[in-house]
């Protein structure tokens, strides 16, 4: 017999017929107390303290639903289970909508109290020791797999299960597991990184590859466009695979979703890989078909994505599609995206309707320049639940929800993800080297193969000399750059901030949610 397993009052004006199951539940470990009306109930609520209330509904006097309403006055989270006789469905949609926890029709035996009592005040305590046990387990099979030849699939495969981990600690806080999970990613992303070091020239130069940025619009959204079906093609920028995990939720009450993914293209930078997905070209080939990008590219222009509609129209020309009535729309407010909600009917008869949006990314920037926001976003969860607080409530949620009942298969992705990173490295520049934080590029730049990928041929990643000797710096890990001046100022301010640019899992494993409306 367990001892303390929770303390139960219960309610019922048959308390006396109800003694077997009582002394079974103190058999298991509960302390019962029991009354055999509301008002006392009430009473004794409002003095002792319990754990959870079963309520019988028909009493003389104040009866069950009455009483759960006063109970719920006093103490709004106490949790109780209706026990009645009654099948009526009016009396059953009360109880729900006063949050009962279960309801049970009468005659019940005492293993169903007994497990419907164990349900309600021992769920999260199961639920944690099997996550715990699972993710021992499941971290053997990970480091095991580890030592194999790898495909990205199978990449791709291992960073759904780590994400599936930390969306589970994340509701089981008190596992101790967290620290040994994020160690465990980041010996993941050691070893995708140098996957990635061998296998990404060989990509990019081969149309034999994993679906990748420049194949994005071809190879998730054309096939909708060629059989006359109209699509939502959303980009949220900096979105990732476990944020857009807690937003499946809310979504699949309008939507059934399947999740693919493609690679964003290095840098993991959105000049680069949201130009390549409206473009459908690699850098280089880019840069020579739009002068005016390498233009903006060499003046550090921050306008480096104000072309994305023209690309995306050439796109669909090379596509064949050319014909295909389509409205691009950017936005990064919110008075813009509430007014572009409004909106949504009209533009209900284009075949592509496209939306890139912001927030997520605005949302990494700007943290690391606000104490009030690190202390909102302290860490990987609490960035997961600040998008997830941020969607619930947003323009584009309200946008999916009308998308759902207009005709739309809707596809959802971004351009790349992000890393916290913690290392500050040295990186010795000129004036003219870009000023990315997980990337660079410029005359003659070095650093250690340790730390990051150093490309002295930028053509075999298909990315453009800009300059005569060009060299990129691409990060691994949970590396940052700096330059010597200012060094400690710089490694403060960025020390735990979100960035993108370089390489690992979460920046290049990008989600492609492909959505069809319930309706």
């Amino acid at each position: 017999m367990r001892k303390n397993r929770g303390k139960i009052l219960w309610v019922d004006d048959e308390i006396d017929h109800l003694k077997p199951h009582i002394l079974f539940l103190e058999e298991k470990g509960f302390n019962l107390t029991t009354v055999t009306n509301g008002r006392d109930a009430v009473e004794m609520v409002k003095c002792d303290q319990f754990h959870l209330i079963l309520m019988d509904q028909f009493m003389p006097g104040m009866d069950g639903m009455d009483t759960l309403r006063q109970v719920k006055e006093v103490k709004p989270n106490l949790p109780v289970i209706m026990i009645t006789k009654s099948e009526e469905e009016w009396l059953m949609d009360e109880a729900i909508s006063e949050k009962i926890e279960q309801f049970l029709i009468k005659p019940v035996n005492p293993t169903q109290i007994f497990m419907a009592c164990k349900q309600v005040l021992e769920k999260s305590k199961i639920q944690e020791e099997k996550a715990t046990s699972g993710y021992l387990k499941e971290f053997q099979e990970i480091e095991s797999r580890l030592q194999e030849k790898l495909s990205v699939d199978d990449w791709w495969a291992i960073y759904k299960r780590l994400v599936k981990w930390q969306l589970e600690f994340d509701n089981h806080k008190d596992t101790g597991l967290g620290n040994i999970l994020a160690e465990q990613i980041q010996t993941c992303n050691r070893e995708f990184a140098h996957f990635i070091e061998n296998q990404y020239s060989g990509w990019v130069n081969n149309s034999d590859r994993p679906p990748m940025s420049p194949d994005v619009i071809n190879r998730f959204v054309a096939p909708f466009l060629k059989k006359n079906k109209k699509v939502c093609f959303i980009v949220v920028d900096c979105l990732r695979y476990d944020q857009l995990m807690t937003l499946l939720p809310e979504i699949n009450r309008f939507f059934d979703v399947q999740v693919e993914y493609h690679l964003s293209l290095l840098p993991t930078a959105t000049p680069v890989s949201r130009n390549a997905i409206f473009s459908g070209l690699f850098n280089d080939d880019l840069l020579d078909k739009y002068p005016k990008q390498k233009k903006a590219l060499l003046e550090h222009d921050p306008g480096l994505n104000q072309y994305e509609s023209e690309f995306l129209q050439d796109q669909l020309k090379q596509l064949g599609l050319p014909d295909v009535r389509m409205h691009y729309h950017k936005i990064w407010k919110v008075d813009e995206g509430n007014r572009f909600q409004n909106r949504i009917a009209e533009l209900a008869q284009v075949e592509l309707l496209t939306i890139v949006v912001n927030f997520v990314d605005m949302l990494a920037h700007k943290r690391s320049e606000s104490d009030v926001l690190k202390e909102m976003v302290p860490d990987e969860s609490g960035y997961r639940l600040a998008i997830k607080t941020w969607f619930e409530n947003s323009w584009l949620f309200m946008v999916l929800k009308k998308l759902s009942t207009s005709g739309f298969h809707v596809v959802l992705t971004s351009d790349h993800g992000s890393i916290k990173v913690h290392q500050g490295v040295v990186v010795g520049a000129d004036k003219e080297t870009s000023t990315g934080i997980r990337y660079k590029y410029g005359r003659n730049l070095n650093c250690t193969d340790k730390n990051a990928l150093v490309l002295k041929k930028p053509s075999e990643f298909r990315l453009p000399e800009l300059v005569p000797q060009t060299t990129y710096l691409i990060a691994k890990n949970d590396i940052y750059f700096l330059y010597p001046t200012q060094f400690r100022k710089y490694q403060n301010l960025y020390k735990g901030s979100f960035q993108h640019g370089g390489i690992s899992m979460e920046e290049m494993l990008v989600p492609v949610a492909i959505m069809k409306g319930l309706q």
